[in-house]
């Protein structure tokens, strides 16, 4: 789907895989870095900066400080898809496919004390029915504000499609994935949160227990999972066939979800 276009000035070479930071120019901006003399496009993660000659994917999104006089500006990390020249560059933006983003909340796994496999297999699933453009992973310690903040930033500025979080949805004291997520969610999906506890219960009378949530923060779909890997692949499953249909509706697809009959 092409979003629309940007005009791209590459002041040394990108090798394929290396990574540059595309904003406006200005003394700000280190010559090396990508820049444009134009208005800054609106981009999410996932998005593809191509043309004949260049081509970049957008991994980031953030701000690169001015200062007490001058103005921030807005910056995108770049990762080169190809090797490219020096140059100037006009390229279309276009999008190929969702964007996702997992949490682990853990704190030992925060600490480097654990290897987390609830994180990994997410995204496994989830790229066995959506069609990935980008996945990116984070492990964060079992702390409300650095949740609600990362999944503020995630769904509102770097504009990930989808973030499914893993642990904490139990009854622990340290268990604070619900809170945070009710707490920037806009529109809640309790059909989600039902699905996930009925796939738990037929497994174990222990599902009961678990308060995941789902639900919507711009045109993003948050969704809670449990801790182990076990029960993300229980409560995951009955939910994947309905996530692109979840992600076209919430992001404006005009088309009817059922054609009456007559």
């Amino acid at each position: 789907m092409t979003l629309c276009k940007a005009s791209l000035n590459v002041e040394s070479p990108i090798k394929s895989g290396q990574h540059a930071h595309f904003c406006a120019a200005c003394d700000l901006a280190p010559s090396a870095w990508v820049t444009t003399n134009f208005a800054m496009p609106p981009l999410r993660v996932g998005d593809h900066l191509e043309c004949e000659g260049a081509e970049f994917a957008v991994v980031s999104a953030g701000w690169l400080p001015g200062g007490a006089v001058q103005a921030s500006s807005r910056t995108y990390l770049l990762e080169a898809l190809i090797d490219v020249d020096c140059g100037q560059w006009s390229c279309v933006v276009s999008r190929k496919g969702f964007s996702l983003a997992w949490i682990t909340l853990s704190d030992k796994g925060a600490a480097g004390k654990r290897t987390d496999e609830s994180g990994p297999l997410v995204g496994k699933m989830v790229d066995e029915t959506l069609d990935l453009a980008l996945v990116q992973g984070f492990i964060i310690p079992d702390e409300p504000c650095q949740l609600k903040g990362l999944l503020s930033d995630l769904a509102l500025v770097q504009g990930f499609d989808l973030i499914l979080t893993t642990g904490g949805t139990g009854v622990g004291p340290r268990d604070i994935t619900p809170e945070a997520t009710l707490a920037v969610i806009e529109k809640r999906l309790p059909g989600f949160e039902r699905a996930m506890t009925a796939a738990s219960l037929k497994k174990t009378p222990h599902g009961a227990i678990s308060r995941a949530v789902a639900g919507t923060l711009g045109q993003g779909l948050i969704i809670n999972m449990p801790g182990s890997p076990k029960a993300v692949a229980e409560c995951l499953a009955p939910l994947l066939p309905t996530l692109k249909h979840t992600l076209d509706k919430l992001q404006g697809d005009p088309s009817d979800c059922a054609l009456l009959r007559k």
